[in-house]
């Protein structure tokens, strides 16, 4: 489900009236938020065939905890809603007695990091290849406001856009005029960058 709505893009394509474009624009909107969530890091969610920004379940498998403080699990995406399952085993095998429960741990959801609790672990996290599998449900249920502006920019960005795909410029009464990449635009990077998670570097 969309995190905006067509009626909200609307807003930012002013020449647009009518609702002969709402089609186009569900479609738009639909594949922007995918591009956006890739660019957040967000993988895959279970049974997925295509990023989302939509609060959905992640079942993750990651090497070990922080190189700094074994204490703490960094997920790769935010934020984060809830932990379904965490599971410690360099043997890959995941079973119950590798179960970390929910009171030995922190849940920072804005920072996306387990916690564990000094007095309530009884185990600590693991390193190897995949010694742990985090199963949590991680996006959004309704967008913040600055991620909303970002997805109608760029939405609108591709709209106007499509009427020059494939044409770098185009030549009028003498004058050339050169159109702007079909990337995605610097203002809209500027605010996503505080929602990319932590294995973003590029």
């Amino acid at each position: 489900m969309a995190l905006v709505t067509v009626a909200t893009v609307k807003q930012y394509l002013p020449e647009i009236t009518g609702s002969g474009a709402d089609s186009d624009l569900t479609a738009l909107i639909t594949r922007a938020e995918s591009e956006i969530a890739r660019y957040l890091g967000f993988p895959l969610y279970d049974s997925g065939t295509s990023a989302s920004l939509d609060d959905l379940t992640y079942t993750i498998y990651l090497d070990g905890p922080s190189y700094l403080d074994r204490s703490v699990l960094q997920l790769p995406i935010k934020p984060i809603v809830s932990i379904t399952s965490v599971h410690s085993d360099p043997n890959r095998e995941y079973g119950a007695q590798h179960a970390i429960s929910g009171t030995e741990y922190d849940l920072d959801k804005q920072n996306a990091r387990l916690i564990l609790k000094p007095k309530e672990a009884t185990q600590g996290f693991d390193s190897g290849a995949r010694a742990i599998k985090v199963v949590c449900v991680a996006g959004y249920a309704t967008a913040p406001a600055d991620l909303e502006h970002a997805i109608c920019v760029f939405v609108s960005h591709l709209h106007r856009a499509k009427s020059a795909q494939g044409k770098e410029s185009n030549a009028q009464r003498g004058a050339t005029v050169n159109y702007s990449p079909r990337t995605m635009p610097p203002e809209v990077k500027e605010i996503l960058y505080s929602y990319r998670g932590s294995g973003i570097v590029a």
